[in-house]
């Protein structure tokens, strides 16, 4: 079975019966189409589908945070910001709804809804074994049932009626930051928006593959969304997954998706902006326009690599001759016309592509041409190992310009690595924001050590406005992401660092503000761009810093008092 994003008009259910598919349609005009494979030429040839792009793989981004952001002052105001009335969705690897952070006083808990996009049907006879309605995978755990749970009801088999487990503790660490109530300890370690009600979505993944999807994102994000409308309340979503799988200019169909979505009820949508800035990669650059020296790019292959997968993104203005050596010297070039032979079809991959045979190992090309949604044209590289690793060692893609009007080029590993040998020479670590915190409508967010006060190193970094071909400014905020305590399984604490553990102290602080303007009827429309602007007009410098927006922590870090005192002013 084939799984597409789609962008669409019209009208997809009738499709879906004249050709034989499933779809979820999302908010916006989106939809998830799992579809055969002998059946997508006549999906991809329908007038109602207007661009296909193919999902790919998210990850986590792990590499004393409320004084930072200034949560502490709002929390101790009489009456205090808290969160109450307000939804936190947690996007994520689950939750341990068990944890006493999660739970009222009086032990119910403060999810209003749980859904495990992993679980499967297991006819549980007093609940119903199946996913939220109009979406495909998993199970929707109520309040109800998830009370039942904590009481010690279980099974006729003697199982737990919440099958759920959050095996990682990603998930549980970033709830516990966002809005855990700190009951586990003594409120030493209580989260943000810490009577808030939790929206949790565990994404989707496999046993063969744990690492969820695109599509399980988009799911997510869409459910979220319509159920806080359906409530009647405002949402904070915290995404912590990204990856590398795309062009980075916010463009692609899961990045205008969030775009579309975050138009939909008093919504707020904040994403880390990952931790690749240090690992090596991203490589980018120009190429001069008028002379005809050649581009190398130098790419080391650590040992136990079966396989790397790269995408070079180029413009669309521009004509290059492509070859790719290998550490052994042997030399294979691509057609300069290739783009005319393998164009995609609605975005869906090209039937055709090159295979470039290296002896011990293999290069998979496939070229795109720039679509309706940008001017620019990937090419995908795939190395791969013929019988077992690919060839260690440095090899080199070369760009020798034939044609260049624009000459800007960008190239990201985009999954596949096992050794931190392998990267890229010349690493840029600009442009290393990971998607979809490249997302417009996004409060993308990195971190920085609240201990020293200064930026880290692993943090993803953007461009400030006007360089390096993005008009936009990317991150557009930080919040501490070092040594953070939070939330473990089982009922404890641990500490984790990334932009992971960021990200939802910017979430809470949005879902603060949402109360205080949303719920307590001072500011109905404290939602969306207009809550961005006012929590980047309250962010603080660093010390040293004197350039904002920067690419390391875009306009400052964030301080929730600050940018109520502007609202009140």
């Amino acid at each position: 079975m084939l799984e597409l994003i789609v962008r669409y008009v019209g009208d997809l259910k009738r499709l879906a019966e004249k050709i034989g598919f499933l779809a979820e349609e999302l908010l916006g005009g989106y939809a998830i189409v799992r579809i055969r494979t002998e059946l997508a030429p006549l999906l991809l040839s329908a007038k109602e589908i207007l661009w296909t792009e193919v999902p790919s793989r998210v990850y986590t981004e792990v590499a004393n945070g409320r004084r930072e952001t200034c949560v502490t002052s709002l929390q101790a105001r009489t009456p205090g910001l808290t969160g109450r009335g307000v939804l936190v969705a947690i996007i994520d690897s689950g939750i341990d709804y068990t944890h006493p952070d999660f739970r009222n006083e009086d032990g119910t808990t403060r999810i209003a809804a749980l859904w495990d996009q992993t679980a499967i049907n297991r006819n549980e006879e007093r609940y119903s074994d199946v996913p939220p309605e109009g979406y495909l995978d998993g199970i929707l755990y109520t309040r109800e049932r998830i009370n039942a749970s904590l009481r010690g009801e279980r099974t006729a088999e003697g199982e737990s009626l919440v099958q759920e487990v959050d095996l990682s503790g990603h998930g549980t660490h970033v709830a516990g930051i966002a809005a855990g109530n700190g009951r586990a300890s003594g409120g030493r370690y209580r989260g943000v928006a810490y009577e808030s009600e939790l929206l949790v979505v565990k994404l989707g993944g496999t046993q063969a593959d744990p690492f969820p999807q695109t599509t399980n994102l988009m799911a997510a994000v869409d459910f979220c969304i319509r159920y806080a409308a359906e409530a009647g309340m405002p949402l904070s979503i915290n995404l912590s997954f990204g990856n590398n799988a795309g062009a980075h200019d916010g463009r692609s169909l899961l990045e205008t998706y969030l775009d579309a979505a975050a138009l939909y009820g008093r919504t707020c949508i904040c994403i880390g902006t990952g931790n690749n800035a240090t690992l090596g990669w991203h490589m980018g650059g120009a190429i001069s326009k008028g002379e005809q020296k050649e581009i190398e790019l130098l790419l080391s292959v650590g040992p136990s690599e079966s396989s790397i997968r790269m995408g070079l993104w180029l413009s669309a203005l521009d004509t290059v001759s492509v070859s790719i050596v290998s550490p052994t010297g042997a030399r294979r070039q691509l057609p300069v016309t290739m783009g005319n032979d393998t164009i995609a079809i609605k975005g869906y991959p090209a039937a055709e592509g090159f295979v470039l045979d290296f002896g011990t190992s293999v290069a998979e090309v496939f070229v795109g041409e720039g679509t309706p949604y940008r001017m620019l044209r990937e090419i995908g590289i795939n190395l791969r190992g013929q019988e077992g690793m690919v060839e260690t060692g440095t090899w080199r893609i070369l760009l020798e310009p034939v044609r260049v009007l624009d000459g800007i080029y960008d190239i990201w590993i985009v999954g596949g690595v096992q050794s931190t040998g392998t990267r890229f020479l010349q690493a840029t670590p600009e442009r290393t924001l990971t998607i979809p915190s490249t997302a417009g409508a996004a409060i993308s967010v990195a971190a920085y050590d609240g201990r020293t006060n200064s930026i880290t190193s692993f943090s993803g970094r953007g461009y400030p406005r006007g360089e390096g071909g993005d008009s936009r400014v990317k991150p557009d905020l930080a919040a501490p992401g070092v040594d953070i305590v939070s939330c473990a399984p089982g009922g404890g604490y641990t500490t984790k660092t990334g932009t992971s553990m960021a990200t939802p102290f910017v979430t809470g602080s949005a879902a603060l503000l949402m109360q205080w303007g949303i719920g307590e009827g001072r500011d109905s429309y404290l939602y969306g761009e207009r809550l961005k602007a006012f929590l980047i007009r309250g962010a603080k410098a660093l010390p040293g810093m004197t350039e904002y927006p920067n690419p390391y922590i875009g306009w400052g870090t964030v301080c929730a008092e600050d940018s109520l005192r502007l609202m009140e002013e």
